[in-house]
């Protein structure tokens, strides 16, 4: 049976109050990561200062920039390290109309789910970052120094961050089809060749370059997470698919 029930006005009324949360949270958060907005670009400067060294400049080419740099960064941090709170608040209000077996079976997938996109934030700022940066400054023409824009930068380097992190979410997708009986592991076994392909057209458009290595940074990475997904869905998903099916035939 569902944990809780409710009506139609019962709903409304806990959707407001749960967005109102979510809007207090969101804005106690944006004040204290506006607070520290510089400490943040600096530290996502830090890739960037390390490849360009003394040969390049970063710097802002109108008034407000600086401002909108900062105010852009402050959201997207506000809604990163924020993210347990208001997320809380969304599954607080998903939960009352599940089933206790549905919430047991949900709730891994949420803490997995935290830990990938944290696992892919990482190896955006540690791996691709340097990488990716050292390939483009010293590609081509020698002797040039870069001048590059700070907002421009900024905006550019949260947005592969969340992509990254949204990408590190394929296992934990590949295990949610497997239990919804979507795919299975000789299907995907059997997509391989044709998701290696996609995948090196998604690495071409985060590595905005033509050296090979920089792709191969993201592609094999990408090509490993599809593995795990296909060994979660064979040693998870089909014994549990499997005592389910000798359950019901009992």
């Amino acid at each position: 049976m569902a944990m809780k029930e409710m009506s139609f006005m019962d709903h409304l009324e806990e959707l407001r109050t749960r967005l109102i949360r979510i809007l207090i949270i969101l804005v106690i958060s944006f004040a204290g990561c506006y607070h520290f907005s510089s400490e943040i670009s600096e530290f996502l400067l830090i890739p960037l200062r390390e490849a360009i060294g003394t040969e390049g400049k970063v710097i802002f080419t109108g008034l407000f920039d600086k401002v909108m740099a900062e105010f852009q960064i402050s959201f997207w941090s506000c809604v990163f390290f924020a993210s347990p709170l208001w997320f809380r608040e969304a599954w607080l209000f998903i939960k009352p109309g599940l089933y206790e077996k549905e919430v047991n079976a949900i709730r891994p997938f949420l803490v997995v789910g935290f830990f990938l996109f944290l696992c892919g934030v990482a190896f955006g700022y540690y791996i691709v970052f340097p990488f990716t940066f050292k390939t483009l400054v010293t590609y081509g023409v020698g002797n040039v120094e870069a001048m590059l824009n700070l907002q421009d930068y900024l905006l550019l380097a949260s947005k592969i961050l969340v992509f990254l992190g949204i990408l590190f979410q394929l296992p934990n997708v590949m295990l949610i089809m497997g239990f919804m009986g979507l795919v299975t592991k000789y299907s995907l076994r059997s997509w391989r060749r044709y998701t290696a392909v996609i995948f090196a057209l998604v690495a071409a458009i985060v590595t905005p370059t033509t050296d090979v290595l920089s792709m191969m940074v993201v592609w094999v990475p990408m090509m490993v997470l599809y593995e795990i997904g296909i060994l979660g869905v064979a040693w998870i998903v089909h014994p549990y698919l499997k005592r389910k099916h000798m359950g019901e035939s009992a």
